[in-house]
């Protein structure tokens, strides 16, 4: 059976990934790491990291997605509400926010800077995988300050 890897990665489309959620899933040393590498993993690569619940063959998908929606739709609505904001609380508390907030910024400016204008540039004249290939080649960026 061919493996998939996760094909969406902040890294790959450009920019600065606005949710920051990599951090407080994956801590900081894993999260630069992703970020940094732009590496992309196998789905149950990502379940052992932490970043995903779970991962299941395509085929199966359906089943797994209807198990838990059925043991969810058990659990009365209330203590669903209430269980949901204690979690949403303790991120809020652990500064989700703001990181959220200077993320979507720094994102902006990376997509803005010189670099972002020409991978944005050079997608649109020769297509997306040969700009991320030449992106990711370790040649300089035209008009980079490496």
């Amino acid at each position: 059976m061919k493996k998939r890897v996760l094909g969406i990665h902040p890294r790959v489309f450009w920019g600065c990934p606005t949710t920051a959620m990599w951090v407080y899933r994956l801590g900081a040393e894993k999260a630069k790491h992703m970020l940094f590498s732009g590496d992309l993993i196998t789905g149950k690569r990502a379940e052992e990291m932490g970043l995903i619940f779970q991962s299941v063959p395509l085929e199966n998908l359906d089943e797994a997605v209807n198990h838990l929606a059925d043991r969810i739709k058990g659990v009365p609505k209330n203590q669903l509400m209430m269980m949901k904001m204690t979690v949403n609380q303790a991120y809020e508390n652990m500064g989700l926010a703001s990181t959220q907030t200077i993320a979507t910024l720094f994102d902006g400016m990376a997509r803005h800077s010189p670099e972002g204008i020409w991978f944005k540039q050079r997608a649109e004249e020769v297509g997306f995988k040969q700009a991320v290939a030449e992106r990711d080649s370790g040649d300089p960026i035209p008009g980079s300050k490496k």
